[in-house]
């Protein structure tokens, strides 16, 4: 079966419901059986956590299997295995019990082994205590390498998603260390690219790197056979930095108060006030409305942006945000009525999922 890419919202939205999601679902419970089957307690816990906190990470990005035409179910395995490993790695940086920069740096090689089919898997675990995983980490990699094997002329775009991989890693490694050293490591992350993205603070910087969506769009292009050497740097300056940063300022933006009481960094609070974040969200939103105009299939990555505005924007953490409530409205209306149709939408499904 064949996923046309969707030109609406409303042709977007029955995909996404009635094939996208399913698939995800289908896959995510795979995973979630290994989990349960992982031998170490801590490593089970944490990557159990991880499957049913952040569901819709790899929700989202299943959205992009659309591009992949009738390879769209092998773009969700790749999508779902390649954010399970970030989520998973994620909690055991975020969440459990090491804060050694070596050990995070370990971890995250499996994500640049995710995308080198010609890499070996390695003992990803080797500089923590806790090491026994039933092969789960391993097999996420592996599942993400066959798929990658199946891609004709997967060289051509390699070298991208490489990069976009390495600044992610980066960042994980950085902002995870001891609370005293992370914004003097982010600082310093961020002298060594501030020429070629001066538009940016530090912080902003941090927030674009932090976004798995442009490896999920080049990996969906390449296995409908689409990708060339300059779609693969168009997608690239596309996604990099503007719609990866907007989508990952707005999951920070909702989750302001949460990671205030868990003690977690959040890149909107470097901001000097409300008024200087509204209008680098607004800049955010504009900028990326601007650069997706580059792309082939530009509304359905038009509508990646509104449905982010629109998800994000919709999350019932919203509701409690009193304080941003101007905030909220400017950026749904700055993107459009296609926003405001996906945060009707997203909050109509989560009123009937039982999220409110």
């Amino acid at each position: 079966m064949s996923v046309t890419i969707p030109t609406n919202a409303l042709i977007l939205m029955k995909n996404v419901y009635q094939k996208i999601f399913p698939q995800v679902s289908r896959e995510l419970k795979y995973w979630k059986q290994r989990a349960h089957n992982i031998p170490n307690e801590e490593l089970r816990t944490q990557a159990l956590a991880s499957i049913a906190d952040k569901k819709f990470h790899c929700q989202g990005g299943g959205v992009y299997s659309m591009l992949a035409g009738d390879k769209w179910k092998d773009a969700v395995r790749f999508i779902v295995a390649y954010q399970t490993i970030s989520d998973y790695l994620d909690n055991l940086c975020d969440r459990s019990t090491s804060l050694d920069p070596e050990d995070f740096r370990m971890l995250h090689q499996s994500m640049e082994d995710a995308l080198s089919p010609e890499n070996d898997e390695k003992d990803y675990y080797q500089f923590r205590d806790e090491r026994d995983d039933g092969d789960y980490l391993k097999d996420l990699v592996k599942t993400c390498q066959n798929v990658l094997r199946n891609i004709r002329n997967y060289s051509i775009f390699q070298e991208q998603m490489i990069q976009l991989e390495s600044l992610y890693s980066d960042l994980q490694v950085h902002k995870h260390v001891e609370h005293d050293e992370r914004i003097p490591r982010l600082e310093t992350w961020f002298q060594q690219h501030q020429n070629r993205w001066p538009m940016l603070s530090w912080y902003e910087f941090s927030a674009c790197t932090g976004s798995t969506l442009g490896i999920f769009c080049m990996v969906s292009y390449g296995l409908s056979n689409q990708m060339t050497d300059d779609l693969a740097k168009r997608i690239f300056d596309s996604y990099f930095p503007f719609l990866q940063g907007l989508h990952i300022m707005l999951d920070y933006f909702i989750d302001q108060e949460e990671d205030e009481e868990e003690g977690d960094l959040n890149f909107c609070n470097y901001y000097a006030d409300e008024a200087e974040l509204e209008e680098r969200l607004v800049y955010f939103v504009q900028q990326t409305n601007q650069h997706v105009q580059e792309l082939p299939d530009r509304p359905f990555h038009e509508m990646v942006q509104h449905g982010l505005v629109g998800l994000y924007l919709a999350d019932p953490k919203v509701k409690k945000m009193k304080q941003f409530e101007a905030i909220v409205k400017r950026l749904i209306k700055t993107s459009g009525r296609k926003s405001q149709f996906f945060h009707w939408n997203i909050r109509v499904y989560n009123r009937l999922a039982g999220r409110y």
